[in-house]
């Protein structure tokens, strides 16, 4: 696969200033969880465990222990 798969993005109110922040970090972490997912021999069933490390990764600190 060339590009990583797209994941269902959770609705966002029009008016919803931080929506396109949150987009734009979804799609980092979704794009460094398909990496990790390469990086293990694109072997399967590892989907959440490569989520959580990319959201580790990505998300600021801040936000990680909120």
């Amino acid at each position: 696969m060339a590009t990583p798969p797209r994941t269902k993005i959770p609705a966002v109110a029009p008016n919803d200033a931080g929506a396109p922040a949150q987009l734009q970090m979804q799609e980092r972490i979704r794009v460094r969880a398909y990496e990790l997912y390469e990086q293990r021999g694109k072997v399967e069933g590892h989907d959440l465990e490569d989520w959580l490390q990319a959201e580790e990764e990505v998300l600021p600190r801040s936000l990680n222990h909120a």
